[in-house]
């Protein structure tokens, strides 16, 4: 099997902007732990990195399993090893299976509620998320919810437990993945349609999914002010959050104005860089307040 075959099955560019999403937040648990006097265990986090890269891959190649049929269908995906013929199921199966249980391992020796955490996350994706995208727009909801998941994982992992400062990270990433969702689901709409996905609002590029795409994005601005308006994080994170979260709800505005694919595109990529500002900004905040 060649890397790139196996790159492919597991998404790595997806995979790994996960696996950062969970690595920050863990980094932020670690410094809000009263336990352990806010001192960060390097181990832990190497495990916590490990851990959900496996968790991921596993996620997407039981996703890519399920859907290797619809594959064969879209320009963008029928080069994937299993719809190309260069992998049998069987092979991406045992995989998958390998990945899951070692990942799950690995996150589950942090905290019970690490690991239950990440086999609910490959559940509600691979098997609930995954063929819902041929059913209903509503699988862009179900998908938001282990999209979501990554930064609540990686708090608890350094934190030990659920509490008020990851939900603000859940609510945040929440919010964000259907903003994020739906431009990318604008700007491939027609390759979607080969295989039956009906992902946007109404399942047209029309006037009322950029309106409720435009009504979601707005409610990214009060929550992404959330860890200021708590106290968790200064005016330089409100500020900047604040900041970000206008500019990405312009960018959603022009798409409302104008439902262009090149407005999409902006706004698909705005969302990759307004998550990881935010919650860098988020991190830095904290490091200051440690020293």
């Amino acid at each position: 099997m060649k890397m790139s075959d196996f790159s492919k099955l597991i998404k790595t560019r997806l995979t790994v902007l996960v696996v950062f999403s969970a690595s920050i937040s863990f980094l932020i648990g670690s410094m809000a732990n009263t336990k352990t006097h806010g001192v960060i265990n390097w181990e832990n986090w190497v495990k916590l990195i490990i851990g959900g890269f496996l968790v991921t891959a596993a996620a997407n190649c039981f996703n890519e399993i399920i859907e290797k049929d619809y594959d064969r269908l879209m320009k963008r995906t029928m080069d994937r090893p299993i719809p190309a013929g260069r992998m049998m199921t069987g092979q991406a199966l045992v995989l998958g299976l390998f990945m899951a249980i070692l990942g799950t391992y690995l996150l589950g020796s942090l905290n019970l509620t690490t690991g239950l955490l990440s086999v609910f996350s490959i559940i509600l994706y691979a098997f609930a998320y995954t063929p819902l995208k041929r059913v209903s727009p509503i699988a862009v909801f179900v998908g938001a919810i282990p999209g979501a998941l990554p930064p609540l994982i990686g708090y608890v992992a350094g934190y030990g437990t659920i509490d008020q400062i990851a939900l603000i990270l859940f609510g945040i990433q929440f919010v964000w993945q259907f903003t994020h969702f739906w431009a990318i689901a604008w700007v491939l709409d027609d390759d979607y349609k080969l295989a039956g996905f009906r992902l946007l609002p109404t399942g047209q590029r029309d006037r009322a999914s950029a309106i409720i795409v435009f009504v979601i994005t707005i409610f990214l601005v009060p929550v992404s002010w959330l860890p200021t308006y708590y106290g968790y994080g200064g005016y330089y994170v409100g500020i900047v959050s604040l900041v970000c979260s206008l500019l990405f709800l312009y960018q959603s505005f022009v798409l409302m104005r104008t439902l262009a694919i090149k407005d999409a595109k902006r706004l698909m990529y705005g969302s990759f860089i307004y998550l990881p500002v935010v919650q860098l900004m988020f991190l830095f905040d904290f490091i200051g307040k440690v020293k």
